[in-house]
């Protein structure tokens, strides 16, 4: 059923939770410094930011490192389980460290947090631990870190609320001061059967669209060059919301606001409309490139996966694209070993890679989670199958790479200056339109324009080129 507005938190509660963080950080003896580690996607480590603006308001610096803060906080991912692991081993290396710093305070939160049961396991293996939660109470993190240090006692608080909220108007310490991330929704109703992120982030719910707005004209007012919008699948954007505006729609009105780059991420193929196709053709800073996950080449796979597309329409969609926008330049997501997958399924996911023929692809081996329905079928693929197969199809996507970027050479493109060279100070890199990282001889004083290089090579990963001008 669709909501009417918003569900966003009453401003009071986001300021009960500004007073708190003036509470903690008037106390004498609390933590002085912090560091954050992010494991996952972007949505984590946009999350990041609000922690860091939090922590920031809170009284509290960035340390140089986890070793010398007085705080660490791991904002955890569990969409595979390695994430999962590392997060876990690291957040046990922590463990010898406190034996040494008892003064030091350790948290975990995130979507790792969020699975059922994780709270409990937490306090009964991990007593070092000071403070847990989950997604949908991250707002109240000023609130527990407060009752943490107040009490001298661990606080551990997730909330299993499906429908979640939407909070608005939290601090922010953005990681650039030329890029910048703005959450469109939150969520996902696509239950795709190996998928735990209905289950850690909750359904969706859109942001207001003049939120959204008023956030991209302050970004732009404050010199941000390049926005990325998030979204477990952006377009489904304004789907739950009665009158509110489509994906195609705000991207469109974003366009008009002038912000010389738009990104967006990640896009659900059943949702891709001609609209969203058109309005991408006729944006003036609408970047061509979209990540488009596939995940599988078979449709019996697919159609287990509940992806609800077939290979056809994908490959009908990817054409679509290519007609209206034909320098559009396309990545995409991939799983090997799911469950029951045979060596023609496998094949034809190869075949669907050479058609397609995509600039990159995370290729992931399948991971089962624990409460989805994946997890549970037969035919689990055993480890060396999986392993096999998954370097047969990086071997391939690598030779796809790079026939992809050699096609880049002796083009014009413009390239946004994020960094020097750690090697070479003499070598700046940044993305281009095609969010591929571009290397070139320059100076440090180009760092956050917009240049235009010409691509003189490739490489594995990255393009070569030479500056010819500044844009900006």
């Amino acid at each position: 059923m669709k909501r009417t507005e918003a569900i966003e938190l009453p401003a009071e509660e986001i300021a009960r939770q500004r007073s708190w963080m003036r509470e903690f950080a008037a106390i004498e003896d609390r933590p002085k410094t912090y560091c954050v580690v992010t494991y996952g996607c972007q949505m984590n480590a946009h999350d990041s930011e609000t922690l860091e603006g939090m922590l920031s308001e809170m009284g509290m610096t960035p340390a140089p490192g986890r070793e010398q803060a007085d705080f660490v906080i791991f904002n955890t991912c569990c969409v595979r389980d390695n994430a999962q692991r590392r997060a876990l081993g690291n957040v046990v290396w922590l463990k010898e460290l406190k034996k040494t710093r008892p003064e030091m305070m350790v948290a975990v939160c995130g979507c790792m947090m969020q699975q059922p049961g994780m709270g409990e396991q937490i306090l009964r293996q991990y007593p070092f631990v000071d403070v847990a939660f989950g997604t949908h109470n991250l707002y109240r993190f000023p609130q527990l870190m407060l009752q943490a240090v107040k009490s001298r006692r661990r606080v551990v608080e997730v909330l299993q609320d499906d429908e979640g909220s939407i909070p608005e108007e939290l601090p922010v310490r953005r990681s650039s001061p030329d890029h910048a991330y703005i959450t469109i929704m939150y969520g996902c109703n696509n239950f795709c059967s190996y998928c735990i992120v209905p289950y850690v982030r909750g359904r969706e719910r859109s942001r207001s669209s003049a939120r959204i707005l008023e956030e991209a004209r302050q970004l732009k007012a404050e010199g941000v060059k390049e926005i990325m919008l998030l979204g477990q699948n952006v377009n489904s954007y304004g789907l739950d919301v009665e009158g509110e505006l489509s994906f195609a729609q705000l991207l469109a009105a974003l366009d008009e606001t002038g912000i010389e780059r738009i990104r967006f991420m990640t896009s659900h193929p059943k949702d891709l409309s001609d609209e969203l196709i058109d309005v991408m053709a006729m944006g003036k800073h609408i970047c061509h490139a979209l990540h488009l996950p596939v995940q599988h080449g078979s449709n019996r796979i697919l159609q287990s996966m509940n992806r609800r597309y077939t290979r056809e329409a994908y490959l009908e969609r990817v054409s679509a694209l290519r007609a209206k926008v034909p320098d559009i330049s396309l990545t995409t997501d991939l799983i090997v070993g799911y469950p029951g997958e045979t060596e023609e399924d496998f094949e034809e996911t190869c075949s669907l890679v050479e058609r397609v023929g995509y600039d990159s692809a995370f290729t992931f081996i399948y991971s089962p989670r624990v409460g989805t329905r994946a997890a549970d079928m037969p035919d689990q693929i055993p480890e060396e199958v999986s392993s096999r197969r998954i370097q047969k199809l990086i071997a391939l996507q690598k030779e796809i790479t790079h026939r992809r970027y050699a096609g880049y050479i002796g083009q014009i493109h413009s390239v946004l200056v994020d960094e020097a060279s750690k090697r070479d100070e003499r070598q700046m890199a940044g993305k281009n339109e095609y969010n591929i990282t571009v290397n070139f001889p320059g100076t440090r004083d180009l760092i956050g324009q917009i240049v235009r290089v010409r691509i003189t090579s490739s490489g594995e990963s990255t393009l070569r080129g030479e500056l010819i001008e500044t844009k900006d």
